[in-house]
């Protein structure tokens, strides 16, 4: 058999014979049940304009006010913009800049390489230039754009916070909440075996 007929496990590595699964069906490893395969009618429009969607929250949630805290008569107003400044300077700034590209810069790259890779497609185009290239890119950046666990993150934090002073949650943390939604909606759209199908069918016709 042709090994471009084959398909490996991404979990166990276990070899399957590459087959067109239908629509709104389930094809799952033999050995471990991971899902190999899962095509949904629309999905690449779905997935593209969910990965707008959450362009648009990531810039109202950086610079949009985050939080408000109430203390002794004093408030402090802060975004996200503003916690990554706050450690620019001094040894403090590699946390800076890690929590900027991490929070900001990773995952606005990793949604605008979704929509430059899928948004042809669904359109009924040709795949954008070097868009296997842009796919495979966003793919390794996905466990590296962390939006979604920041606001986890600040969730524990505000249960200690509460008790030293009054909390206000401004239009950002909201944004970050329907943000972490529209990411989850996402990535259970994505069906990654017929992203890579398409492409390379696309290209070739």
């Amino acid at each position: 058999m042709d090994s471009k007929q084959l398909i490996a496990c991404p979990v166990c590595d276990v070899l399957h014979r590459d087959q067109d699964v239908a629509a709104h069906t389930v094809a799952r490893c033999a050995r471990c049940g991971t899902v190999l395969a899962a095509p949904r009618t629309g999905a690449m429009t779905r997935i593209a304009m969910l990965s707008l969607t959450a362009l648009i929250l990531l810039a109202a949630a950086a610079g949009f006010p985050f939080l408000e805290l109430k203390a002794q008569g004093l408030t402090h107003r802060a975004s996200v913009l503003d916690a990554v400044m706050a450690f620019s300077r001094g040894p403090m700034a590699p946390l800076s800049l890690a929590t900027g590209f991490l929070i900001v810069l990773l995952p606005a790259a990793r949604y605008s390489a979704l929509i430059y890779t899928l948004a042809p497609m669904a359109l009924g185009w040709r795949p954008a230039p070097r868009a296997a290239a842009v796919y495979r890119w966003a793919e390794k950046l996905k466990p590296w754009a962390m939006a979604e666990i920041f606001i986890i993150g600040v969730a524990v934090a505000l249960v200690k916070v509460s008790g030293l002073a009054q909390v206000g949650l401004g239009p950002a943390f909201w944004a970050f909440a329907a943000l972490l939604v529209v990411t989850i909606l996402t990535d259970n759209s994505i069906c990654r075996l017929t992203v890579w199908k398409t492409l390379k069918t696309r290209s070739v016709s």
